[in-house]
């Protein structure tokens, strides 16, 4: 298969630069996989388009406030995407632009602190970088960006400045009512468009929820970058799949349910948690598990997804399910529709 197979025309006017309210008040295109049916509904309809005795594998991952700017004794402006932690007080970040930084240089960032790039891995822009309050005190890096940090949004949602209003708003907005487990760095955008009330309204109809980790990584952004989709090397990311995970799934079998994963990372963590039998089992650790047409699903029967970046790894995974000519037909007709996309945009709900 070839990358550019998955390429599609997006208008600018399509990608969704803020959140509507509520949360639920998102469309959503349903597509029956069977009978090939397409409905156009909303988000808050979810309880009437899925069955009682149906499981939803939720991701609770939490969005770090992972993105600080900063600026150089020059003067000039620096952005940092702080990653994962290297060792006590060290952390992996991207740091924007990288090439004249150098080590032991000192920036000033926002919130009164100081980055200091110990090392550079590589040509990548990643840097192994020290956060800290010059002021003094202890504080753990992770504690320091939550109190200085912002959202760190894809590059496609525009914050054009410094002080943006919508800031404080994204706090809210980029972060599912149910994230509990720290360490993403871009949100499991499917679960988004989630209230407390529709989650209360589901378990009221007899639909189940289970909830799997998967911290989503910087990768998740990124396109393919081979020109034959099987050369692709997937981005690793940490995810932990619970035995009530795997107890739950077990269950709606057993009562003839239907498997329906929030987003593509709750898809990957259990599809990622399979023994060497290819038995669903309870287990955590880093996964590269790329889907793509012609793979087969063990534990999801269906999917509710964002529309996805033309000639990302997540179309494909959704072409996984739905079959490339179909996804891209399904992506045709949202955009004559004028459905929002990505992660701020509208939904779409795939079942058997």
């Amino acid at each position: 298969m070839r990358s550019a197979d998955f390429h599609f025309d997006l208008p600018p006017n399509l990608i969704a630069q803020e959140p509507l309210e509520p949360r639920d008040a998102a469309r959503l295109l349903v597509h029956e996989l069977g009978g090939g049916r397409t409905r156009h509904r909303r988000v808050c309809d979810l309880p009437d388009l899925l069955r009682t005795g149906d499981l939803l594998i939720l991701n609770d991952t939490r969005v770090r406030p992972a993105r600080l700017l900063g600026r150089r004794s020059t003067g000039g402006r620096v952005e940092l995407f702080f990653l994962e932690p290297a060792e006590e007080r060290l952390w992996r970040a991207l740091v924007r632009p990288a090439r004249k930084l150098g080590e032991g240089e000192e920036l000033e960032v926002e919130g009164g602190l100081v980055a200091r790039a110990i090392e550079r891995e590589g040509s990548s822009g990643i840097w192994v970088v020290e956060l800290f309050d010059p002021k003094g005190g202890e504080e753990p890096v992770a504690e320091l960006l939550e109190r200085a940090g912002r959202m760190p949004l894809p590059p496609y949602i525009e914050r054009l400045r410094e002080g943006d209003p919508r800031d404080r708003l994204d706090r809210e907005r980029y972060q599912t009512v149910y994230a509990r487990e720290s360490g993403a760095v871009a949100a499991p955008t499917a679960g988004l468009h989630f209230t407390t009330e529709l989650l209360g309204t589901l378990e009221e109809r007899g639909i189940a929820t289970a909830r799997v980790t998967l911290h989503v990584g910087l990768g998740t952004f990124q396109p393919l970058t081979a020109e034959r989709v099987e050369d692709h090397r997937m981005h690793a990311e940490s995810y932990c799949v619970p035995q009530a995970v795997v107890d739950a799934v077990r269950a709606c079998r057993r009562r003839g349910g239907r498997v329906i994963a929030v987003g593509t990372t709750s898809l990957r963590a259990v599809e990622s948690s399979l023994d060497s039998q290819g038995e669903f089992r309870a287990g955590s650790g880093r996964t590269r598990l790329f889907l793509k047409p012609g793979d087969e699903l063990h534990v999801v029967d269906g999917l509710l997804t964002n529309f996805h970046l033309p000639g990302s790894t997540l179309i494909l995974l959704v072409s996984a399910i739905a079959g490339r000519e179909r996804t891209l037909a399904l992506y045709r007709e949202a955009i004559e529709r004028g459905y929002r996309f990505y992660s701020y945009g509208d939904a779409m709900l795939l079942v058997p």
